[in-house]
């Protein structure tokens, strides 16, 4: 790796393409870049670090894609993380685009760079963008689009970023905004319908609906290239224009693991729905793992006798019994309504992906009424399918469908406590707001008095707790534990210390 060639590519800033100005040394992009992802929650080590420092000098950052490949295989170990990864590296080395080489000069060849000169020299006459009209502007796109000549392209999105976005320095104003302005602006909902007339008027499509189909998809994929470029301009321009830090803390995405039940957005809930099993299924084998390399059990007298006396009856080499752990049986006992519910769901899945590592798993669910739910796990093929049935079958309205804790805990005690030995351990979830109902705390209290544990899962930040109708401190003093469990990264900790006690 030149540095020469890099910091001079990092200190130039005008025309078209803009660049960060503020980094002096390429080595400091990227431990500010490793500096970002760590604070984004990726774990990078310092030997992953060493790594791909090793790893670039090896890669151009010429060949954009490789080098991102290069730090992508020695920093990211988790592809639920990849995301967050790709949108640190645009951040951070938006200042290197292509068609720009490290020299800091355009890679174009003679032809190209000629339109593009003179495409500017129009734009630019009397300090406007004076001769080339917004439809002439449109039609070079289109025509740039059917021949899928990336580089004119890159020039052109450049120039409708530069006319359409109405980018000001300093103005607070997100990326999207700017996008939907571009694309508002040249049409690019119809961009697709007018490659495929012109398409089919130069007979490049056959007559079949499967050839129709194919080119669709193929200029349908040639429209994304396009929106990814306006795209990439932009957030060249947002970086220059605020500074690569300040950019990263703008667009920073929480990993999977790290997304707030109760705030996720549909996108974020998918996110959330793929990233369960992997985290199970590593959750598990690390407990089963743990499982076979307990620390010893109690001191077995007879096998200690026995063997010293090899010894002469000096018991040199004390023998212990094998652990054997029993595995808890879990009851969870949910809240279900409002907002609330999307983290009961979270949890049952998690729960009962998690069945390997318990000996059995019942679970029951509640607003203001009761009622257990074990039956739709046992009889569904899949999860979702599960949770499905738990929101459109369940009994859980007594009255008016409001959350009343104190009354589901009554049913509840009244019709399983003596159903709960020193073999369960009871999970009870929920942010405890009752809508100033009585708690019926005693109910708890009798939970306590007869299983294993009792633990109390609140999806709040501990800040809400006990404010407004939230109630939390009259079921603490009967728990073995109450948790803040707002995302998976702390639900998986919790589920590790169940099963560990």
């Amino acid at each position: 790796m030149q540095w020469s060639k890099l910091d001079h590519a990092m200190s130039r800033g005008s025309g078209e393409v803009t660049i960060l100005p503020t980094e002096p040394h390429m080595l400091d992009v990227l431990q500010g870049f490793v500096h970002e992802l760590r604070i984004a929650g990726l774990p990078v080590s310092m030997t992953e670090n060493l790594d791909a420092m090793r790893a670039v000098e090896f890669v151009s950052l010429d060949e954009r894609e490789s080098f991102k490949a290069a730090l992508g295989a020695t920093l990211v170990k988790n592809a639920g993380h990849y995301r967050v990864f790709d949108t640190v590296f645009e951040v951070f080395f938006s200042m290197f685009s292509p068609g720009v080489n490290a020299d800091g000069e355009s890679d174009l060849d003679a032809d190209a760079q000629a339109n593009f000169d003179e495409l500017r020299a129009a734009m630019d006459q009397g300090g406007a963008m004076g001769q080339v009209s917004n439809e002439e502007l449109a039609q070079m796109l289109l025509d740039a689009l059917m021949r899928m000549d990336q580089n004119e392209m890159r020039m052109l999105a450049g120039a409708a970023v530069a006319r359409f976005a109405g980018m000001e320095p300093g103005r607070p104003v997100g990326g999207a905004y700017y996008l939907y302005r571009t694309l508002r602006q040249l049409d690019a909902d119809g961009l697709v319908s007018k490659m495929m007339a012109r398409a089919q008027d130069e007979q490049q499509i056959g007559a079949g609906a499967f050839d129709e189909r194919l080119a669709r998809e193929d200029f349908e994929g040639r429209l994304k290239v396009l929106k990814e470029l306006i795209e990439a301009e932009i957030r060249r321009r947002l970086v220059a224009d605020r500074g690569v830090e300040a950019m990263a803390r703008t667009l920073r995405k929480p990993l999977p693991e790290d997304v707030d039940f109760m705030h996720a957005s549909r996108e974020e809930m998918q996110l959330l729905q793929r990233a369960i099993y992997p985290l199970t299924r590593a959750l598990a084998a690390r407990l089963a793992q743990r499982r076979r390399h307990r620390r010893r059990g109690h001191l077995d007298f007879r096998q200690t006798v026995r063997h010293s006396m090899s010894y002469g009856g000096v018991p040199v080499e004390p023998k212990f019994k094998r652990p054997r752990p029993s595995k808890p049986e879990i009851m969870v006992v949910a809240d279900i309504s409002g907002s609330v519910a999307s983290f009961a769901r979270f949890t049952l899945q998690f729960v009962y992906a998690m069945q390997s590592e318990f000996s059995k798993v019942r679970s029951w669910v509640f607003i203001d009424g009761v009622d257990e739910v074990t039956r739709f796990f046992d009889e569904s093929q899949e999860l979702s399918e599960a949770i499905h049935r738990v929101n459109t079958e369940a009994d859980v309205v007594w009255v008016d469908g409001h959350s009343d804790y104190g009354h589901a805990f009554e049913v509840w005690h009244e019709r399983h406590i003596r159903e709960v030995t020193k073999k369960s351990s009871v999970i009870l979830l929920g942010d405890a707001r009752n809508n100033y109902h009585a708690s019926q705390a005693w109910t708890v209290a009798e939970m306590r008095k007869r299983a294993r544990k009792v633990f109390w899962l609140d999806p709040e930040p501990r800040g809400y707790w006990d404010t407004g109708d939230s109630i939390v401190s009259e079921y603490a003093p009967y728990c073995d534990g109450v948790y803040e469990v707002r995302n998976l990264r702390q639900l998986q900790k919790f589920v590790a210390d169940v099963v560990e006690a």
